[in-house]
Parts: structure tokens; C-alpha cells; sequence
């Protein structure tokens, strides 16, 4: 079962990776078509197909030009040419050649009432609210004409107050959450051709799940992130704040030892800094830390702290005692790989290279990228986290799904790009994304801020260079 958001980010993903959506669209309204002569004996019957003026309707169109070849058909557009609004739904109503055509409301009784059978390609996945004429009209003639009702994907208007009642439903690439045989029919899957390297592939799709600013929002009201970090080393709490801000957080306190706070201080005007007692993180900077959460959204928390047992000590603590979700990285990976029960309940993001990933499970990861993407999910499952493991191609899993990520390029294997992406997960997360939704959509846009700048730098590259080029990521790709 897909939800409606998740299936628009496959769609998007499908044509990055080059799935022609005039091939889908072929695909499903012949399946469609193929569907209703063989379990509704539509060959001979006379077919309304009820056609939105998107995909939905798109699809529509291509299965009435099947079912041309052996049934007597006619279009009910719901609006007129004009408005049909994609490409590609355009180009199959230019092939509807001489099958009849009608438009809106005006004959739209009528039509119903000859017709022997009803193709319901009015309204996609994801319709919320309450349903705009004419589509409130045609969905109400639609149960009121005693007709069968075969619906294109889901039943126009699920999840509104007003639903096509369908006798059965043929459902695109799988099942759509909500879909029931009580609200749908019966319920047949087909395949339209996404291939699954691309269903599990991360893409330009995952920014439909970054939660854009509202236009009344004020300071503070998209993302406040406490990084905890450094103190031997000093550039890492910088990298992570510059991560965060770069995906859009609107505030990045930085709580590190004093040692450092300077340091991190002088990289940039924008990032708040807290400092703590000493050279190192300690357990009597547990309180403090504690204390600071309380007004952030997340933690990140490891980067460039050491390995000093009493700093590992404390990130176990501050894990146990914060409750704001949390991204995990670096030394605080080495930190709660000795005490793992620390992570339980908490909706953490934790991103391990290789060597980490083993110092976190006590496995080795396994050659081939389908057994590492396994053995990614059992680790994830287990611990109740989300996995970003980094790696030359990125594994992110919740431990149910598994999702791959291709951006990125061997310069970046300059230090620092690490606490780049710690920060990027932190800051998506901090805007409300769940742990699974910013590991991907995070995953992607480093890489993909890497690679900008890999064109432009080649492998002279920095981590700062990653970090500048989030924002023309974000430029290109969110709509």
C-alpha cells in the first residue's frame, strides 16, 4: 500500500530517472482497458469514460481508445479541451480520433444513461476538501445512474465526503492507503512499468515532503536546531550549523566546550553559541545541554566531540534525557554503540559510514548493495531508528522501507561532508520532517549540492563548498 504523497514522489522520481509518464500513462490505460473486457465483458457494451482533465483523465483517455477496437465508447470531458492541464493528458486527447466526445455537465445524464458501463478516470490520488463543480455533479450522476462504475486507480473523491462508489477499482502500481473493497470494489493491481530499481531510488520527488514556509510564519517558527559538537575539534560544529542553515532552519544554537566555542563562533554571525565548561564534553554539561533542548525542534549531536570516555558518557546521557528527535553522528555513534537501549523510543536519525555502521552493530557490511540494504534494514529495525549509511551509493532505512540514493561523487571524500549532511538531516527535521523523510530527502540534497559543486571545483572540493551550493538545491528543485 502507497499513500497519495508518496506515490506523486514516485511519479517525480520516474521521470528523473528517465520513465517516459506518456509510457505510464499507456501502460495503465491499456491495462485499464485490457481489465474491463476480460472481468466486465466490456467488448460489445456500450463504455462512458468519465474523464478528468489531469493524469487521471489522461489514463481515461488511453483506455477509451483501447476499448475503441471492440466496444462502442464515448468521452465525457469534464471541462473543456482548454483546460486540460498536463502534457501528457493533452497529447492522448489529440489521439481520441473519432471516438464521441462530450463535454461537462450539459449532456452528462444522458450520456450515463446509455451507457452499459462506467469508466471513472475523473480524479486522481490525493483530493482533499470539498469537491468543485463540475466534479461534485459528475461523481453524484456517476452512483445515481445504476450502472457499474470501474474506477481509473482510486475512486474519484476518496477521502472527501463525496466518493464515486465503484464496483471495482484498477489500482496503478499498487494498492493507494485508504483503498478498502467496501469504498473500492474490487481491487485489481497492475503493473504501468515503473521499474523497482526506481521505486526504491531517492529523487527531485522527496523535496514534494519539504515543508515550505508559511508566508505568516515568523522566526524561529521553521526549525530551531541545538547542535552539540566539537571541543578537540572546532570546524565540525561549523559544517553541521552550516548544513542546518542551509536547508532552511531558521535558528542553529551551537552548545560546545569552551575550548572551541570561540573558534566556531568566528565562521559565521548567524550561529548562536553556547559555550560549555572545558575542553571536552563532560557529564556537567549534561544539565546545560538538557536545558537547551527544551527550546530547539532537534539535536544533532557527535560530530568532532572526541572519544574521551567521560564525553562518550555524557552523549548517552543527553540521548537517554532529551526528547526531541535527534540525528546521531560521528563520536556519538561510538558513544551509544556501547549502551544501543539508550535509542529506544526515540525518533532518531543515525548515519554511519562503514566502519561506524560496525562499531554500531558489531557487523561487517556485506559487498553486494542489495545485502548491505539488508542488512541496513534488520540494524535499523532493531535499534528502532532510521539509517543513513553513507556509503558511494547512500542506504536509508526505517527498518520497513529501504530506499537508495545515487547523488554525490568521490571528491567528496574530503572531510567535513559528513557534518555537512548531519546538519542538512537536522535541519529538515527540524521543520517537522519525520526521521525517514529528511534521512532521504537529506541524502539527496547533499549529493546533489556536492555534485554542483564538483562541477565547478572538480576534487578541490571542500565541505564548505557542499555546504554553499544547498540553497541552488533547493532553488532547482523545490516547486
Amino acid at each position: 500500500m502507497i499513500t497519495a504523497t508518496e506515490m506523486r514522489v514516485l511519479d517525480r522520481n520516474a521521470v528523473h530517472f528517465g520513465v517516459s509518464i506518456l509510457e505510464l500513462m499507456e501502460n495503465a490505460g491499456k491495462a485499464v482497458a485490457d481489465h474491463a473486457r476480460r472481468e466486465v465483458r466490456a467488448a460489445g457494451k456500450k463504455v462512458l469514460v468519465v474523464c478528468g482533465t489531469g493524469n487521471n483523465g489522461g489514463d481515461g483517455m488511453v483506455a477509451a481508445r483501447h476499448l475503441a477496437d471492440d466496444a462502442r465508447v464515448e468521452v465525457l470531458l469534464a471541462r473543456a479541451p482548454d483546460q486540460i492541464t498536463t502534457q501528457e493528458a493533452r497529447a492522448n486527447f489529440e489521439r481520441l480520433g473519432d471516438i464521441p466526445l462530450s463535454e461537462g455537465l450539459v449532456a452528462s445524464e444522458e450520456a450515463m444513461a446509455r451507457a452499459d458501463l462506467i469508466i471513472d478516470a475523473l480524479l486522481g490520488v490525493g483530493v482533499q476538501g470539498p469537491l468543485r463543480e463540475p466534479f461534485a455533479t459528475l461523481i453524484q450522476e456517476m452512483n445515481a445512474s445504476g450502472k457499474p462504475v470501474l474506477s481509473v486507480d482510486v475512486p474519484s473523491g476518496l477521502g472527501t465526503d463525496l466518493a464515486v462508489r465503484a464496483t471495482a477499482t484498477v489500482a496503478l502500481h499498487d494498492v493507494k492507503e485508504g483503498m478498502t473493497p467496501a469504498n473500492s470494489g474490487a481491487i485489481r493491481v497492475v503493473d504501468i512499468g515503473i521499474p523497482p530499481r526506481v521505486a526504491r531510488s531517492i529523487g527531485p520527488g522527496e523535496f514534494l515532503l519539504y515543508p515550505a514556509p508559511k508566508p505568516e510564519s515568523h522566526k524561529g517558527q521553521n526549525g530551531n536546531v541545538l547542535i552539540v559538537s566539537g571541543g578537540p575539534f572546532t570546524g565540525a560544529p561549523a559544517l553541521v550549523a552550516f548544513g542546518a542553515l542551509g536547508v532552511g532552519a531558521d535558528l542553529v544554537h551551537v552548545a560546545t566546550p569552551l575550548l572551541a566555542s570561540q573558534v566556531v563562533a568566528s565562521f559565521s554571525p548567524s550561529f548562536i553559541v553556547h559555550p560549555l565548561g572545558g575542553s571536552h564534553l563532560l557529564q556537567a554539561d549534561v544539565g546545560r545541554v538538557v536545558e537547551l533542548a527544551t527550546k530547539a525542534d532537534v539535536l544533532a549531536i557527535g560530530p568532532g566531540l572526541g572519544d574521551n570516555p567521560g564525553t562518550l558518557e555524557a552523549v548517552r546521557e543527553i540521548v537517554k534525557t532529551v526528547p526531541v528527535p535527534m540525528v546521531i553522528d560521528a563520536d556519538g555513534i561510538r558513544a551509544v554503540a556501547v549502551d544501543p537501549g539508550c535509542l529506544r523510543g526515540k525518533r532518531a536519525v543515525v548515519t554511519p559510514h562503514s566502519r561506524e555502521f560496525k562499531v554500531l552493530t558489531g557487523k561487517d557490511l556485506p559487498e553486494s548493495t542489495e545485502a548491505r540494504a539488508e542488512a541496513v534494514r534488520e540494524a535499523a529495525k532493531e535499534l528502532g531508528v532510521t539509517i543513513l549509511l553513507k556509503g558511494h551509493v547512500d542506504i536509508v532505512s526505517d527498518g520497513a522501507h529501504v530506499k537508495f540514493n545515487y547523488t554525490g561523487n568521490p571528491g567528496m571524500t574530503v572531510g567535513g561532508t559528513g557534518d555537512v549532511l548531519c546538519g542538512v538531516v537536522s535541519g529538515l527535521m527540524s521543520k517537522g520532517m519525520t526521521p525517514w523523510d529528511a534521512a532521504r530527502l537529506g541524502a539527496f540534497a547533499n549529493g546533489y549540492a556536492g555534485d554542483l559543486a564538483f562541477k565547478e571545483k572538480s576534487y578541490g572540493i571542500t565541505a564548505i563548498d557542499v555546504a554553499d551550493n544547498l540553497g541552488r538545491t533547493l532553488a532547482e528543485f523545490l516547486r
